[in-house]
């Protein structure tokens, strides 16, 4: 007689057909070359990651991966408990966040994603993986045959479009043969798209037109000094505070705080070489700080990884500190009098 085998484990919920999907270019990817599914998945974990584990392996490519939605479909665990889940199934090696780039030139824009492998992976494996997703979407949109590309990382949505160039007015033309070519508004330089879609990487970094031509000559003194527009997103974007009251006074102190070193020329032919760009970033599970696969084990950045392996407190980063600063100079000339 067979002896029943009863699980501590919750049993899996049943995704809802109406589970909602992210929208084009975000959303849940799965990792190529994972083992079946058996009744034995995610069996070492403790029984709150298996129960979440088991939810997020049967989604669909393209689900939405947020806190708040998971937390929505599982009512068993709040908010808090779904993400700390998200930290531990990370530092497990089930699944890792990501920015990826789509679009070429100044078209370029990033989308998020949140790449899933039902076999736990170990950390070289990973940044193999994303190295290669990385090398794959800088010479061309193709995907790999192990891992076919999701319909929204396949035709991305189009971003939005500059507004249009206003009509000029011209004066009265004598004949027609003698008409002057019409003028045409020069077009945004490489700082000043920098600068604009920074709200859209970000709401708490929102510009005003005003306020991108104001910055427009400091962020064009990074890119002098020969840095790329990621790179300059990635560093205004890096580890802001909850609330950000003044975008365009962070911006400026960061733009002026943390300029980069001009590099001399040097005659070797390496210099001559342009540095590729990446189009992936890794960003941290919990805080969400972006950087590359390699500077963050685990999925987590340096303090997160901390709080969660020694259970101690993080090390203050340089970065917050400076933001915090740059806020109470803000709120110190805010107040005062005129």
């Amino acid at each position: 007689m067979a002896t029943p085998h009863f699980s501590s484990a919750l049993p899996v919920p049943a995704v809802s057909p109406a589970y909602p999907m992210a929208k084009p270019g975000y959303g849940k990817r799965s990792a190529p070359g994972q083992q079946p599914r058996t009744r034995e998945d995610f069996a070492l974990l403790p029984t709150r990651e298996r129960y979440v584990a088991g939810f997020v392996d049967h989604l669909p490519d393209g689900a939405e991966m947020s806190v708040k939605q998971l937390a929505k479909q599982l009512p068993l665990y709040g908010q808090q408990a779904i993400s700390t889940v998200l930290n531990a199934l990370s530092v497990a090696g089930h699944l890792r966040r990501v920015r990826c780039s789509v679009g070429a030139g100044d078209e370029c824009r990033w989308v998020f994603r949140t790449f899933w492998s039902r076999t736990a992976r170990d950390n070289e494996w990973w940044n193999a993986y994303l190295a290669t997703e990385d090398a794959t979407r800088a010479t061309g949109p193709t995907a790999t045959p192990e891992a076919p590309a999701s319909p929204d990382l396949a035709a991305p949505a189009e971003p939005p479009a500059l507004a249009p160039v206003p009509h000029q007015r011209t004066p009265p033309q004598t004949p027609a043969t003698e008409s002057a070519p019409p003028t045409r508004e020069a077009a945004p330089s490489a700082a000043y798209l920098a600068l604009a879609r920074l709200g859209r990487d970000d709401h708490r970094l929102g510009l005003s037109a005003d306020d991108c031509t104001t910055l427009e000559p400091l962020a064009a003194k990074w890119l002098d000094r020969g840095v790329t527009a990621d790179y300059l997103t990635s560093t205004l974007t890096a580890g802001l505070p909850a609330q950000v009251d003044s975008p365009v006074g962070l911006i400026r102190r960061r733009l002026i705080d943390k300029l980069p070193p001009r590099l001399p020329a040097t005659p070797s032919t390496a210099a001559n070489t342009p540095t590729p760009t990446r189009r992936l970033l890794a960003e941290c599970t919990d805080c969400g700080r972006p950087g590359p696969p390699e500077a963050l084990p685990d999925g987590l950045c340096h303090p997160c990884h901390t709080t969660h392996t020694a259970g101690g407190r993080p090390t203050p980063d340089p970065t917050q500190i400076a933001a915090v600063k740059a806020h109470m100079a803000n709120l110190r000339t805010l107040l005062k009098p005129v």
